[in-house]
This record gives C-alpha cells, structure tokens and sequence, in this order.
C-alpha cells in the first residue's frame, strides 16, 4: 500500500552504485562490532529493515514504532529495555546484547546464543546475497523525532545513503583514510547514521563510539581523547561547552580576563574577515592565537578539528559569535530524515553566520508560495530524497509533490549569494486571533541572547490577542542527565551581581525574586522594542520550577522543543496568561 518514489539515473552509474554497495556491505560486516553485527545478519541473510528506537523512548512510544514497523525481530540493551517491549505482536525473536536475562522466555536470547545461530555460515553465503542488491531497495528506516505529531518511518534507499555519503564528503572537502570522529547522538537519528556510519564508511575513517552518558558530562573527557578531525554538534552541546568556558573565565584572575577579552575581540573580526572572503588578520591574531585560541582549542579537544559543525536544531547568534570569536567557527547543517540527512551545508569556504549554506553539490532547492520578501516554504530534489514513509501513503503524498519535490515544512530564503535562511516552520507559527503569522524561534532566541541566566523559552499565542511566555532558568543536571534545583554556577554569580544571594531555582520562582524577575522583564521589554508589530510583542511570562529535559518529556532526542508536549504538560500555566 506504501507508494515508493525513485529517481532516474544514466546507465553508467549502475557498475559505481553496485560496487559501492558491496564494499557498504562488506565494511560493515567486517568492521564493526556488537549492535551492528545483529544488523548485519538480519540485513543481509533475510533481506530485512533495521530501524532504530531511542532508548528514552516510553513503552507506549516504543510500542507505537515497533508496532507501525511491523517488527518480528527485536535488539534490546538490557532487562530495563527488554520489559518495555515483551508483550509486542509480530515477535518471533529478542537478543539481549548485555547481562544475562533475569528470566527465561521464550523466543528472548541472549547475546551468546544469538551469535551461535550463524556460526556456521560461510562468508561466501552473504557475499551472495549482497551482490543480489539493487540500489533502488529501501536499506533501512529512519523514523522522524515526532516533535509535532507521531513518529513517521522514512525509507531510505541505498541509493539514497551511498549517494548522500558520498556527496557530502566530497563537498566539505573529507580526506581518504585521514578522518576520525566521535559518535555520540543515537544512532536511531538519521545524523549519527550519515555522519557517524555511512560517511565514515566511505571515506575509509574511524568512529570512536562515546560512553552511554556524553550528553550527561563524560563527552568532553572523550573528545579531549580521541582529538577528532571533524565533530558535529547539537546546539545545546555548544552551549554546554560555551557556558563551561565562561565559568571558567569568571573564575580567573584580572589580568587573565583582560587577555582573554583581548583576544576574543581579535578573533571575532578574523573569524568575519575569513567568512567574507578576506584572507587577512587583525594585528595582534599571532599572539591571541599563540596565547588563547590554541589554549581553547586543546582543553576542548578540538585542536585536530578541521570542521565544526551544528545541526538538527537552531542555535542562537550568540553561541555562533562566541566560537567565531575563538577562531573556531561552527558550519551549521540543515535537512531531514526524509533527505537522508543533509540537504544544505556551510563549510569553511562557504558560510554566513545564521545561515545552514548552500544547496548540497547535485541537489535542488525551491521556495514554494515565497511571499514578498521571498520567504517561501523550503522544498528539495535530489538523489537523497527518501523514498516514502511506511505504511503511510497520505503522509507521503502529503511530503512528496508529483514531481518529486520534497516540502519540507520549513520556511526560508535565500540571499544574494544563494546562502539559505530558516525563518520558522508553517507548524509552529503562531497565528494569533488577529490573524498575524509569527514565528516564534527568532523571539525566543532574541530573549536567550539578552537575558543569559535563561536555558529554554517557549512562545506561546495562537488564536489569542496576545503572546506569552514560558521560561526556565539555567540549572545543574543530576548523574542522570535530569535538571536539578541548583542554579549553574554562572547564574549564581549573574545574580550576585545584582545583588541577589541565591543558589536554587525554587529560591527565585517561589519569592518571585522582584530584581532577577526585573532584569528578565528589561531583556523582553529590549526584544518587544525591535518586534516589528505589536502582535509580535510579548505581553505575559513566567519561569517554571523545573527546565526543560529529554526525559522530561519536553525536549527531543537532539534537544529539539517538543512544542504540542510542552502546550500539553503546562496548560495550567498557559491558561493563567489568557484568565482561562
């Protein structure tokens, strides 16, 4: 029932394709280790569909994935996510990859008894069987984060990942058997797959796989070991880093932070004399390079890093500013799932800060219904648009036009130099009851940069005369990546500064700590003065007791607003701004 969409490509590219495919297969057979050697059975022995589930997932929402998918053959880490899927239909079989199973089931594996299964099968079977592939079959499933309704699975062909893979590398410029990256983000996110898998595949690179708990501290030993040539992060990853950096700054001496001022002033005009194409440096760049950029650079772990990359999210201009100012730009990405990932990129010879690059080398890209400062809805074409979602013909009519151009959802623009803008997306505007569209990531963004105590905003408005706000403050996270009571370090001083002796959240929420609550009103008070309406202008605000987290159920797996969850689980608060 699922309607399958493919592009046309010359006769020749077949002999390319067929052999890239083979050597796809066999590297990852033959290099890897553990999880991926499950995948490869199942893929290549039974011509199957691997799709991943993140492992933060609820039971409901890995019911819901398992069962869209149809699975009968499920790979679980551990008794705690064993038991979120035993009552699953369609199941013939679960491995358990770690620890022995605390009971015996049937059909239910352990790691052992799974890889006797096909100790006895010759290489010579698989090769087989991977020479029977076609370049237009679907390799594998990626399932959408499922920020603004349930998720959707996005069948990629291996034309669609072979060609992105390749693609990609040879636009930024990656060098054959020299690259080496840290993998951190779940593998089940269609950036971890490109990036991580199928790209380092390609260029013959090496993966180092981080500890479990990256995103709850232990990322930064990992760089600071592995010095990779190339990383990609997920803006709250540079924000962490930059709110660190500036803790430790706070903490040096006069004469320290007076170098350091310095030297990022000079850093930030050659960071903008580079992306404009002006090869030269302001004087002093030596020095502030010998004294601090290099300095930053090594405690980062970034020192062999070539490209820095930000994606899956927006970033504010601020945290851009701040590595431009280190001399270490961050190149933000833009794309999908359903685009194989990248769809425009920024590299060290093409990039304008704020904006996610140009069009990816052999790719498309139109704005639909553009308005008349040429905002229109981003559309793509190309060899990396996916092939349809399963199971969900109107979903992928809805995604895909009839001449194969894929919506996007986003809105953008293009300068005059053809670097492309994201504006907002079509689901997320606010229409307010006057009937004025706004985008609500820019506002959000604006009070961030103002009012840095603040971690996450949520603009809330639609079909009400007016805009509110939810805000949270900057907090510690607990062993388990989960937000505490304790103010950051960095808070702490903002509000010692002003006079204001506190350590909690709670001690600010519950006093309505009248200077801290004042200060955050002067930053929207600064925001409402550039809107460029007064429906654009934010009326009402509150903080909340708690931040926004994964587990929490507020934030997607890269950190991404889930603003229908959000909407959900502070209706209360909402319904305060409006006397509903």
């Amino acid at each position: 029932s699922t309607r399958f969409y493919f592009f046309n490509f010359a006769p020749c590219f077949v002999p390319l394709l067929k052999n890239d495919l083979q050597i796809f297969a066999r590297m990852s057979k033959r290099s890897l280790d553990g999880m991926w050697d499950i995948c490869v059975h199942i893929l290549f022995f039974h011509r199957g569909l691997a799709t991943g589930i993140y492992t933060t997932n609820s039971p409901e929402a890995c019911q819901y994935v398992a069962h869209n998918c149809e699975a009968n053959f499920l790979v679980v880490e551990n008794n705690k996510q064993l038991i979120k899927i035993l009552q699953l239909p369609h199941l013939k079989a679960i491995v358990q990859y770690k620890g022995e199973l605390e009971q015996k089931l049937p059909n239910v594996y352990t790691w052992a008894e799974f890889m006797k299964f096909g100790a006895n099968v010759p290489d010579s079977e698989l090769d087989v069987l991977i020479d029977c592939q076609k370049a237009n079959e679907c390799c594998t499933l990626i399932y959408t984060s499922g920020t603004t309704g349930n998720p959707k699975g996005a069948m990629l062909s291996h034309d669609n990942i072979t060609w992105t893979a390749s693609a990609t590398g040879h636009m930024i410029n990656l060098k054959m058997a020299e690259e080496e990256l840290v993998s951190y983000l779940p593998l089940s996110h269609v950036a971890a797959q490109v990036q991580d898998m199928w790209i380092c595949m390609r260029f013959a690179g090496i993966t180092n796989f981080a500890e479990p708990d990256a995103l709850k501290g232990s990322l930064a030993n990992t760089l600071r070991e592995v010095r990779p040539t190339s990383f990609l992060g997920v803006p709250r990853v540079w924000e962490k880093m930059q709110e660190a950096m500036k803790a430790v700054g706070a903490k040096s001496s006069v004469t320290k932070k007076k170098i350091a001022d310095w030297a990022k002033g000079i850093g930030l005009q050659a960071s903008y004399n580079s992306m404009n194409g002006d090869s030269s440096v302001p004087w002093g760049f030596t020095l502030a390079n010998a004294l601090v950029f290099k300095n930053v650079r090594k405690a980062l772990g970034l020192d062999r890093c070539r490209t820095c990359f930000t994606g899956a999210a927006p970033i504010t201009k601020d945290t851009l500013e701040y590595f431009m100012s280190l001399y270490t730009p961050l190149f933000e990405l833009y794309g999908m799932s359903e685009s194989t990932g990248p769809h425009s990129i920024s590299w060290a010879e093409g990039y304008r800060i704020m904006s996610c690059g140009k069009v990816l080398t052999g790719c498309k890209t139109k704005l639909d219904k553009p308005n008349t400062d040429g905002t229109g809805e981003i559309c793509f074409w190309g060899r990396h648009v996916f092939m349809g979602y399963l199971n969900m013909p109107e979903k992928t009519e809805e995604a895909l036009d009839t001449d194969g151009w894929l919506h996007s959802g986003d809105l953008g623009k293009h300068d005059e130099d053809d670097f492309l803008f994201i504006t907002g997306r079509i689901k997320e505007l606010i229409i307010t009851a006057g009937g004025e569209n706004v985008p609500p990531v820019p506002i959000e963004d604006a009070l961030k940069e103002e009012v840095s105590i603040i971690s996450n905003v949520m603009l809330v408005g639609d079909k009400k005369k007016f805009l509110s706000m939810l805000l949270t403050l900057k907090c510690n996270v607990d062993d388990n990546g989960d937000p505490t009571d304790e103010l950051t370090p960095l808070v702490v001083e903002y509000c010692r500064q002003h006079g204001v002796i506190v350590s909690k959240v709670s001690e600010i929420v519950n006093k309505k700590e009248p200077t801290i609550y004042k200060t955050i009103q002067e930053g929207i008070d600064r925001v409402n003065a550039k809107a460029t309406s007064n429906a654009q202008r934010v009326q009402k605000w509150t903080i909340l007791q708690r931040d926004f987290s994964i587990s929490g159920g507020e934030l997607g797996p890269t950190m991404k607003l889930k603003r229908p969850a959000v909407s959900k689980m502070y209706e209360e608060y909402i319904n305060k701004f409006y006397g509903e």
